[in-house]
């Protein structure tokens, strides 16, 4: 019983990261049409704020407003410059943002070089949860993920922004014309986007690795989230991220890793050519 509750729990923490790590690219890609290969990358400069914040030996939780301003800034920089000017082109933003993606990993290499970087824990230790004894970190960001969504959903069904936005996405030229600022709510829309990436980042770098190649694997686990999940919603992507971590955590608790990915990418494959549209989508 006790095994059962620990994947469980384990099962809901893989499910909220997931979807933490997802959101950014669910927002840029599903709301604006711009296929940003950089995601991995904006993740990895919300880790390596962690990183520098260590170093200096200042409180750790101060890499969590770094990590949302490094990210925000880089992504107003990138969409002034280039992406503003490939809205609805997902091709030639693929392109864009693959040497975007490049070129901040070879920046972060220079920097701080290959080597694998450590950040310690905000709340090392461990709770017991009725017999089961589950990292105190973990549980926290859990929570924090859960509380966020809920904020985020009632946000974007309530607000005027949500609103406005819903309108560019539909329409751009109709909401242009009835006053909407579709230039700026799109830059802002993408800005917001980034700085979900890497806000994640830091919430992840106790947990992960620190190196320049780390945004690879959250790119790809990203986008087989919103294969399976569907574009342009937030419940679509939550469930993707529950059908993924599902599937990883089971495979991997009976098999291994290795498992766990080719079944991710099989399931990934059938709804590419049964259900394109994924479980939950605007389409």
């Amino acid at each position: 019983m006790e095994l059962v509750g620990t994947y469980g729990l384990n099962y809901l923490y893989i499910t909220a990261i997931l979807g933490l790590v997802v959101l950014g690219l669910a927002v840029v890609f599903g709301l604006l049409g711009v296929m940003n290969m950089a995601h991995g990358e904006f993740v990895m400069l919300g880790a390596y704020s962690a990183v520098v914040v260590q170093a200096a030996g200042l409180p750790l939780v101060l890499s969590i407003p770094l990590a949302i301003v490094a990210a925000g800034a880089t992504g107003a920089l990138v969409e002034w410059l280039v992406i503003r000017h490939l809205y609805r082109r997902p091709f030639d933003t693929f392109l864009a943002t693959w040497g975007l993606a490049v070129l901040l990993r070879e920046a972060i290499e220079a920097l701080f070089g290959r080597e694998y970087r450590s950040v310690d824990q905000l709340l090392p230790g461990t709770v017991d949860l009725g017999g089961i004894e589950y990292p105190v970190y973990r549980l926290v960001l859990l929570g924090f993920v859960i509380v966020a969504f809920a904020c985020l959903m009632l946000w974007y069904r309530r607000s005027n922004t949500g609103a406005r936005i819903k309108a560019m996405v539909s329409n751009p030229a109709l909401a242009a014309a009835v006053g909407i600022n579709t230039v700026r709510l799109a830059r802002w829309t993408f800005v917001f986007g980034v700085s979900t990436a890497g806000l994640a980042g830091a919430l992840l770098a106790p947990l992960v690795r620190v190196e320049p190649y780390m945004g690879l694997d959250y790119l790809l686990s990203s986008f087989f989230i919103l294969v399976v999940g569907g574009l342009g919603t937030l419940e679509g992507m939550l469930l993707g991220s529950a059908v993924i971590s599902g599937t990883d955590t089971v495979m991997s608790a009976f098999f291994d890793k290795t498992a766990g990915y080719i079944s991710v990418l099989s399931i990934s494959i059938v709804f590419l050519w049964l259900r394109p549209h994924g479980l939950y989508s605007r389409q």
